[in-house]
């Protein structure tokens, strides 16, 4: 499994930018996201599969854009406190080989975080959420990706990781769990404005990607990349469609 990074310029068009198509994960199933409001998830229904395997999803997405990388969230994991679900993430990998994946279970300590690592499925996503001091997100450094998650004006985790960008690794995902599903765009001003805080990060807007529009807003404001997932699913954004972001 390719686990390595995705981006080396902020451009898209050229090899650095990344669209990272995601995946929930509740009960084996893919569910489709809504504002956040994870408990209500239910199971999805897509154009790009039949059915709710994460195997079907996953190539879906891919025939949708082809991408380098997929991002699965874990919700009973995240949620729960579950371990996080290896036999969907085999699924995946099987199903996609040479498609790296970046995977948020809800770490929150260290073994959990090298128990994963050494399952060999990807690499860890640390959400600030999950997190009750920095200490896990200094510690791992690059072997990780860092979510900064907020949801609406409430930063969810310790006020030192919103704080501090020195604490954060070379590859930071900005998760908008409001935006997340619900077709407002996303927030490209506060994006642009994290972005102008931490030069030196890779930066990742998460949530509310419409279509190609907002891609291109996302590129001008300097971001790495973005993941999308509900824009994919409508048919608003298909590499086909948008062959200049490609």
């Amino acid at each position: 499994m390719n686990a390595t990074s995705a981006s080396t310029d902020h451009r898209i068009g050229r090899p650095g930018f990344a669209v990272i198509p995601v995946l929930d994960l509740r009960g084996g199933r893919v569910v489709r996201a809504r504002r956040g409001e994870r408990s209500s998830y239910a199971p999805i229904e897509t154009p790009l599969a039949k059915g709710s395997a994460p195997d079907a999803v996953a190539l879906g997405l891919l025939n949708a854009w082809p991408a380098a990388l997929l991002y699965v969230a874990d919700l009973d994991a995240i949620i729960d406190g579950a371990a996080p679900d290896l036999r969907a993430l085999e699924s995946i990998a099987r199903a996609c080989p040479g498609v790296g994946l970046w995977v948020d279970a809800g770490f929150a300590a260290a073994a959990g975080v090298e128990a994963f690592l050494a399952a060999g499925l990807g690499r860890p996503v640390i959400g600030s959420e999950s997190q009750s001091d920095p200490g896990l997100v200094r510690r791992l450094g690059d072997r990780a990706v860092f979510s900064l998650d907020t949801r609406g004006a409430e930063r969810l985790g310790p006020a030192a990781l919103h704080d501090d960008p020195s604490l954060w690794p070379p590859e930071v995902i900005a998760m908008t769990l409001a935006q997340v599903g619900a077709g407002a765009g996303p927030d490209v001003a506060t994006l642009g404005a994290l972005r102008v805080r931490a030069p030196d990060r890779r930066l990742y807007a998460a949530g509310g990607v419409r279509g190609p529009d907002d891609l291109r807003a996302l590129r001008d404001a300097g971001l790495a990349g973005a993941l999308v997932a509900s824009a994919l699913h409508d048919g608003t954004l298909s590499r086909a469609a948008a062959p200049d972001l490609a």
